[in-house]
């Protein structure tokens, strides 16, 4: 009450407590006293944290208040929460005594991160202040800007894609690259019609995949050309990889928008109210996803959408759902590019071509945004061709698609990974032998330090049995070539016999000064193609020294 540390024996008199009770209590002064005392950790004890607040100020911002329990908040959380708190800020817990009669105990850590879980922040794409640069932002997941083309009504839609920007994209692998999906083509398709007035794609055609590099990224540009007479506009898409100024752009789809009034939803044909459809046989989707895999078609959780399906003569239908970690996300799209690609996944089950994807689509409308899950119904009118109908669980219309058209993509497919030098491989460069005359006065100009091996049936200089021998005559060659010793026990004996030889032997060598003119050259065979494991082990650290 007085603002101040109590005396011996003041707080255990009866006036102290009249006096608390008939007289306003000095709490600011009380916390101001305890700060210049040198107390950095508060501890509120009570049924909430008003205390904890009201002294913030008085603290500093250096001082940690941790209130033990918190209204309307799970007592045992809070208060192991606060006790964590004051434990990592140098408070001893008596976490024993406080755990008693648990069951908790003490348990390992592991020694080293040997199941890695990054916590930082994925970076989302580029959204800055794009106006400045005369652009317009998109306001769409997949892209960028917008910007209209001063030669005419046309528009240029921009973007970067990337699997750090865009790291869902990573789980739509084909024949072991990750490809944007056919499917997003289609909404970015939708999104361009958005921005010039055409609520229809009339044509869609694919004509190269895009593959995602693992590092960096692309440059993808949709162009709307202008409208003809009807208003219809052609739309193409075209990509290049980041920072790659010098290469021509691919062309990965062409199609064309249009205005109108989109068809009627043909609610009668896909009546959602009888659930599952009449008369369609289940169809078991055990182990699908697993059987695409071994087909090329490696799927992440985000693209394995498909919960249930049936078929009926030429109709297929189905469940497809996004999963509960994407829902979030549904909202930004038209309709989600994995939403879409489940849909059409189920061509595979209505008598249509294996290992086959989109290749072309046809009159594709889409009725509402927003969708996260779905009830579709697919028809096969041909041997590689369908049409999509898509509804949500309470039977309004999503998306219409009049014809679909799939491909079969083969194993040995050529698709350009938009990285330049992305594959190496080892080229030997002749190097002419030294001169006579560049070895030192008196000493010939190469030798063989090592066993003798038939490699060197042509040199004409002398061998030694180690780098004493070599060096015992104080004229070491212009050119010394080193053998490494064969392998004499168990693999992972040799390796380590081979490494130390060589350690040994390079110190020894870079420490005499009878070296400094001289040349160190490490002979082996197999190492390069992998059949000599101990001589691939002296190329390793041999490379190692020359690199420090």
């Amino acid at each position: 009450v007085t603002g101040r540390i109590a005396a011996p024996g003041e707080l255990t008199t009866p006036a102290y407590w009249v006096t608390h009770v008939r007289e306003a209590v000095r709490f600011d002064d009380g916390i101001r006293v305890l700060a210049e005392e040198g107390v950095t950790r508060f501890v509120e004890l009570g049924p909430d944290g008003v205390l904890s607040g009201m002294a913030r100020e008085s603290a500093g911002d250096d001082a940690l208040l941790v209130a033990l329990l918190r209204k309307d908040r799970d007592e045992e959380t809070t208060a192991l929460t606060a006790l964590g708190r004051l434990a990592t800020r140098g408070q001893t817990v008596d976490w024993t005594a406080y755990l008693a009669g648990t069951g908790a105990r003490l348990t390992d850590l592991p020694t080293y991160a040997f199941q890695h879980q990054r916590f930082w922040p994925t970076p989302g794409a580029f959204s800055g202040d794009v106006e400045s640069a005369g652009l317009r932002t998109a306001d769409h997941p997949l892209l960028s800007a917008a910007v209209e083309l001063s030669d005419s009504d046309g528009l240029l839609l921009t973007t970067r894609l990337s699997l750090r920007t865009h790291p869902w994209l990573g789980e739509h692998v084909v024949m072991g690259n990750a490809l944007l999906p056919g499917t997003a083509f289609v909404e970015l398709a939708v999104r361009a019609g958005d921005e010039v007035g055409c609520d229809r794609v009339e044509e869609l055609t694919l004509a190269a995949p895009l593959v995602l590099p693992e590092q960096g990224g692309v440059q993808l540009h949709l162009q709307v050309g202008p409208a003809d007479t009807a208003g219809r506009r052609v739309l193409t898409a075209r990509s290049r990889p980041e920072g790659a100024d010098d290469r021509p752009w691919t062309e990965h789809a062409t199609g064309v928008l249009a205005p109108g009034t989109a068809p009627a939803f043909d609610t009668a044909a896909f009546d959602t109210t009888v659930w599952p459809p009449a008369d369609a046989e289940p169809v078991d989707l055990t182990g699908l996803y697993e059987r695409m895999a071994e087909g090329g078609y490696e799927y992440g959780p985000l693209f394995q959408g498909l919960r249930a399906a049936w078929r009926r003569g030429d109709d297929v239908f189905a469940e497809v759902a996004l999963p509960d970690s994407a829902e979030r996300d549904a909202a930004g799209f038209g309709l989600h590019p994995a939403l879409l690609d489940a849909s059409v996944q189920i061509s595979a089950l209505g008598g249509l071509a294996r290992g086959v994807v989109p290749f072309s689509w046809e009159g594709v409308t889409l009725h509402a945004t927003g969708a996260r899950a779905v009830r579709v119904r697919l028809t096969r009118t041909g041997d590689e061709s369908a049409t999509v109908t898509v509804a949500d669980p309470a039977g309004a219309p999503v998306a219409t698609i009049e014809n679909l058209v799939l491909r079969a993509v083969a194993s040995g497919t050529d698709v350009d990974t938009t990285t330049r030098d992305a594959l190496f491989h080892l080229a030997w460069t002749p190097v002419a032998a030294p001169a006579p005359d560049s070895a030192a006065e008196g000493a010939p100009s190469t030798a063989v330090l090592g066993a003798a091996d038939d490699l060197f049936a042509a040199v004409t200089g002398p061998h030694h049995a180690d780098f004493d021998a070599l060096v015992h005559d104080g004229a070491v060659p212009a050119t010394v070539l080193a053998t490494v010793p064969e392998a004499s026990a168990g693999v992972v004996d040799s390796v380590h016999g081979a490494a130390v030889w060589a350690l040994e032997l390079v110190r020894s060598w870079l420490a005499d000064e009878r070296c400094v003119e001289s040349r160190l050259v490490f002979v082996t065979r197999g190492a390069v193609e992998g059949g000599d494991l101990a001589g691939a082990a002296v190329w390793g650290l041999v490379r190692s020294a020359v690199s420090e």
